[in-house]
This record gives C-alpha cells, structure tokens and sequence, in this order.
C-alpha cells in the first residue's frame, strides 16, 4: 500500500466491514508514518467492524495510535494484533492499555505472541477494571508469569463482562489458571441470569400492560352502556310527554265541541221562545187547522217513536261499546301488573347478579391477601438461603401469574354472562313496553272511534232538530193542537237534550277518570324511571368501586414488581458481597500457601545446613582422622 493509497484510504473512511492489512515494507519510517495515518483515518470510521493488523511490527508509534483509535472509535468489535511485540515497549503499551480502559464498543482482542510480562499484564488488568464491553481476550504465548496472572485474577473481580480469557503458554501456575477459569465461568454465568431475569421483567411488564388495556376496554365498554341505556330512556320519557301533549289536545277538542253544543242548545231555546210568541199571536189562526194537523200529528207521533227506538238502540251500542273499552282497559290494567312483576323479579334478579359481583370483588381480595402472606414468606425463605429464595420464588410468581389469569378469566366470564342477562332483560322491557304502547294506542284509535260517533250522532240529532225547527216555521198557520204538540216535542226533544248533557258529563267523567289513569300510569313510569336512575347510578357505583379494587390490585402488582426489583437488587449485592469474600478467601489462601512454600523452603535450607554442618562436623573428627591413619 502506498503513501497516496493511505491518504484516498483516509478520505473515503473505509466502506468495508472488515479490514485485513499486511504491509511489506516494515521497521522503516515511512511504513509507521503510513500505519499512524491509517489508524487516524479509521478513527472517525464508523463501518469497519473487525481490524486485523498480524505481524506488522507496530511498535510505540503504533500502540499509541492504537490507543487514540480505541478511545475514539465506537464501531470496531474485533482487533487482532498477533506477532506485533507491543510488549517490548512499555510506554506505548500503557498508552494502548489506557485506550482500551476507555473504549465501550470492542468485544474480542487478540494478543498472542506480543512479549507481554508482568508489568504488561498489570496495565492490562487496570485497563479491564474500567472496560465493561470486551467479552473475549487471547493472551496466549506470552511471558505473563506468576505475577501477571495473579493481577488478572484480580481484575477479574471487578470486572464482570469477559467470558473468554486464554494464558497458555505464560508460565502461570495451575492454581491461578483454574481460579481464573472459575471467575469467568462465574461471569457467564451472572451474565445469563441476568439475562434471563431481564427477559422475565420484560414479560411480566408486558403482561401487566395488556392486563391494563384490556380492564380499560372493559370499564369504556360499560360507561358506553351506560350512557346508551340513558339516551334510551330519555327518548322514552321524551315520546311519552308528546303522547300527553296529543290526549291533552284532545280533551281541549271534546271541550270546544260541547260548548259548541251548549250554544247551539240555547240558540234552539231562543228560538222557541220566539215561536212560542207567536204561536200566541196565531192561535185564532191554528184552530181552523186542527183536523188536518191530526194527521200530521199522527205521522209525527209515528216518526218520534221510530226516532225514540233508534236513540234507544244507538244509546245500547254506546253502552255496549263503553263496556268493551272498560274490559279491554282491565285488560291492560291485568297486562301492566303482569309486567310490573315482571320487572321487580329482573330487578331481583339485578340484585343477585351484584351479589354475586360483590362476592367475586371480596374473593379477589381475600386472594390479594393470601398472595400477599406468601409473598412474606418467600421473602423469609429468601433470607435463609439465595438458591432456595429464587426456585421458590420462579414457583411463587409463576402460580401467581396463573391463578391471576384464571381469576381474571372467569370474571371476565362471569361479567360477560352478566351483560348477557342484562341485555335479554333490556329486550324484555322494551318489547314489553312496546306491547304496551300498541295496546294503549289501540285503546286510544278505539276511543277515538266512540269519540267520532258520538260527535256524528249529535250531529245527525241537531239536524234532525233543524229540520223540525224548519217545518215548525213553515207550519205557522197550522192548529194549536199541533202546537200543543210541538211544545210536547219540543220538551220531549228538551228532556233528550239534558239527557245528551248527562250523557256528555258521563263521557266527561269518564275522560276525566281515563285522564287521572293516565296521569298515574305517567306517574308509575316516572317512579320507575327514577327507579332504573338509581339501579343504573348503583351499578355506577359498583363499577367504580371495582375499578378502584382495580386500582388497588394494579398498585399491588407495582409493589410486588418494585419487591422483585428490591430482591433482585439485593441478591445481587449478596452475589457481589459473595464474590468479594471468595476473593478475600482466595487471596488467603494464596498467601497461605505461598507461606507454606515459603516456610518449607527456610525447612529445607535448614536441613540442607544442618547435613552441610553434619558432614562437616563428621569430616573434621578425630575418628575420621583416626580411621584415616588406620
């Protein structure tokens, strides 16, 4: 690669991914000019996720550009620095270490064969207890020894993040590598319980939410139930007060008319009185006339009795037809009671079905509570022993999550059951209004009939009237006999006419009483209306008092959520208390043992003295002299 490659390098910043360089011209100044420009061009790169620089003989200059990439750069994940000797140079390799201890991004670094020692390996070891990202480091076939082993054993305390850890080949005693291997082991494994109680937070966090969505549907469902139920009932109450507007114009009709009638009567009354005068003025007049007003009287006779029998067989048909309204309108009396018993017993029924509800609410809580102790317990259990304290309390919360959805399965059933009965019931009431609106407009239309044919009678009767009135003025010179006569009919028709006006006071008070039933049937369905007002603001209560169980209950599970993240805060600070007392326990024993090995090896230079001055002492004798001479 050539100086004017490495600057175009530089500019572009590098589109691949992974980057694997070799240079051919090494140990010169210009191929570490190339190599810094380079590392300072993927500095700012923000693609390449794996370097790859084996065997380029970095030396200082390259380890600090190394360090100044990994503190500014946030992309790479791997670095491989195989057959580089950065160890040689202690100075640059501190400066690569402090880069490292900055760096939150890479994951994997390879450093075999590097001629890391033991100071290597403590600026190593500094630099993992600030990095929280590196999972994977190869240290193999380097000279770490005894010393570097032990300060990465201890790095490895406070730094929980690496999984992978390779010393081959660095002279590090069995001991410190199985230690080594067991504190990473230990990493893992914190790692996937983590994990795993970070999956379980999220489900359970999940689960709460969807619990919240659907108990809001449910309370928005009922308050739109409500309110159609209140609608419903104001269009009826709003239908009703038109329909009494319509009989109170009615009756305001009927009363125009008979007073019409009564006009018309005292009209009749004058106007016989003015005949009756000059019935008086005639009378020489009619006495001439008598023999042929007897035939005429004879055929009047004849008329006023077929007239008399049709009054009497249209007066028996209003009587008939009066009896028939009187029956249909016990009917209805009859039909109302019925579905007034009806409606009390559903309204029983409603009773029983918040009984039910009410008991379910205490039953919830009475569960609430019972969780509530064993949560207590578990906590007691968990303070005798971390392992039993998380299988007891994985069971717990599972049973809990079961039991909770199964609860909040069958009230969902049984609220759904109940909404059932409630809209059946709503039917039946308003098909039951609905039969008896029917029957009350036919029992309207049929008075309205009777009310047509009474007002044609009397029409029919005043024009009868008006045509005798009229042969009356024709028949001035007619007998006094026949004005005799005419004066019997005329308080004959006198007699009829109060009879009409009794007739009329009866039909009065009988629209008067038909008016008061009304009134009181208004009066029941405004008491029922109020009734169902208040039914529907208990039932509002109710829901309100379930939504607050609700709320109460969605508190518990904060406070049971805010527990699990106490416990799992404080089984951590166990775990790390633990972890720290192990190194502690760790860090004893070594010293233990290399006391031990210190003390056996002053017993062995003792006993190495000791033979030294025994074969001395057996040398300088006399009987080695002795035996010598001999």
């Amino acid at each position: 690669m050539t100086f004017p490659a490495i600057k175009s390098f530089h500019a572009s910043r590098l589109v691949k991914q992974h980057l694997f360089l070799t240079l051919a011209e090494k140990a010169t100044p210009l191929y570490h000019a190339r190599v810094k420009l380079l590392l300072h061009g993927l500095c700012s790169n923000t693609t390449v996720k794996s370097l790859d620089l084996k065997g380029n003989n970095l030396r200082t200059m390259g380890a600090e550009a190394l360090g100044k990439l990994l503190r500014q750069n946030k992309s790479i994940r791997s670095l491989i620095l195989e057959w580089n000797s950065l160890g040689v140079w202690e100075e640059g390799f501190s400066f690569f270490c402090q880069g490292l201890g900055a760096n939150n991004s890479l994951q994997r670094l390879d450093l075999r064969n590097n001629q890391i020692n033991h100071h290597g390996a403590g600026e190593l070891a500094m630099a993992l207890k600030r990095n929280a990202s590196l999972q994977e480091l190869d240290l193999r076939w380097n000279n770490i020894g005894l010393l570097g082993g032990r300060a990465l054993l201890n790095c490895l305390h406070s730094n929980k993040a690496l999984k992978r850890l390779e010393l081959a080949g660095n002279n590090v005693p069995s001991d410190i590598l199985k230690a080594v291997e067991q504190a990473l082991d230990h990493n893992q494994d914190r790692q996937t319980i983590l994990s795993e109680t970070q999956n379980r937070a999220c489900m359970l966090s999940k689960e709460i939410l969807n619990l919240k969505d659907e108990k809001t549907k449910q309370f928005l469902d009922l308050m739109d139930t409500i309110d159609k139920q209140r609608e419903e009932i104001a269009r009826s109450g709003r239908i009703s007060a038109g329909r009494v507007s319509q009989l109170q114009e009615a009756l305001k009709e009927q009363h125009s008319i008979m007073n019409s009638v009564k006009a018309k009567l005292q009209m009749t009354e004058a106007a016989l009185a003015l005949s009756e005068q000059k019935v008086h003025n005639l009378g020489e007049l009619l006495s001439a006339m008598k023999q042929e007003q007897a035939n005429m009287v004879e055929r009047h006779f004849a008329e006023l009795q077929q007239q008399k029998q049709e009054g009497a067989d249209r007066e028996g048909k209003l009587f008939r037809d009066l009896s028939a309204c009187s029956e249909k309108n016990l009917l209805l009396r009859n039909q109302v009671d019925e579905l007034e018993k009806k409606c009390k017993v559903q309204q029983d029924q409603l009773f029983q079905l918040k009984q039910d509800l009410t008991n379910t609410t205490a039953e919830l809580k009475l569960r609430a509570v019972q969780a509530e102790e064993r949560l207590e317990m578990e906590k007691r259990r968990l303070k005798q022993s971390l392992e039993d304290m998380e299988s007891l309390r994985l069971k717990e919360v599972d049973h809990m999550t079961q039991h909770m959805e199964a609860s909040e399965r069958s009230l969902q059933d049984r609220v759904q059951r109940l909404e059932a009965i409630r809209i059946a019931l709503e039917e039946e009431l308003s098909q039951v209004k609905a039969a008896a609106l029917t029957e009350r407009g036919h029992a309207e239309e049929e008075l309205i009939k009777v009310r047509n044919q009474a007002r044609l009678d009397e029409q029919q009767r005043l024009e009868h009237l008006q045509e005798k009135l009229r042969l009356m003025t024709e028949s001035r010179d007619e007998a006094q006999n026949c004005c005799l006569k005419q004066k019997q009919m005329v308080s004959e028709a006198q007699a009829k006419a109060s009879q009409l006006s009794l007739h009329a006071d009866g039909l009065r008070r009988r629209i008067e009483e038909l008016q008061q039933d009304l009134n009181s049937k208004e009066q029941e369905k405004v008491t029922e209306v109020n009734k169902v007002k208040v039914e529907l603001q208990e039932q509002i209560g109710h829901l309100q008092a379930e939504r607050t169980a609700q709320e109460g209950l969605r508190e518990k599970i904060a406070a049971l959520e805010r527990q699990l993240k106490v416990l799992s805060s404080n089984h951590r600070e166990a775990l790390l208390d633990k972890e720290g007392e192990i190194s502690v326990l760790l860090e004893k024993l070594r010293m233990k043992e290399a006391d031990i090995s210190r003390m056996r090896e002053e017993e062995a230079q003792r006993a190495n003295l000791l033979q030294n001055a025994i074969m001395a002492y057996v040398q300088g004798s006399p009987l080695r002299t002795h035996s010598s001479r001999k």
